[in-house]
């Protein structure tokens, strides 16, 4: 994905399983991501993610910046508490620019410890996306 403003640009792309924005940002934006003396930088993206349990149907949430690479990580065993329930499965994301506002909705959502409320978020999800 390619945006343009002005002598701004951005550029969107997969490195490595995690989607990665390269800004550059001209005088134009001086309080905007990068120096604003046409400096490029990665703009990492983060996502909150639910995974189902495929054996039990239970749930696991967490964050990450690579979304496949991380469900292959639980599905190899490789987490602890994933490692017994394996295989896994993507129930909902949601994406965002910062690593903090992706722990603060990861916490919020384990903070829910409802699973009602889970079940609606990523039945929501489902009915959006038809």
């Amino acid at each position: 994905m390619f945006t343009k403003c002005g002598g701004c640009f951005s550029i969107s792309r997969q490195k490595r399983g995690a989607v990665v924005q390269l800004v550059r940002t001209p005088a134009c934006h001086p309080d905007e991501v990068g120096t604003g003396s046409g400096l490029y930088r990665e703009k990492m993206k983060y996502f909150v993610y639910i995974i189902e349990s495929l054996k039990d149907q239970s749930y696991y949430i967490g964050y990450t910046q690579g979304l496949d690479k991380r469900l292959a990580y639980h599905n190899e065993g490789r987490g602890r508490y994933t490692s017994k329930k394996s295989p896994w499965k993507l129930a909902y994301s949601e994406e965002y620019n910062s690593k903090k506002e992706a722990i603060i909705r990861e916490r919020q959502i384990k903070n829910w410890k409802n699973r009602r409320l889970i079940l609606k978020l990523i039945s929501d999800n489902k009915k959006m996306e038809r």
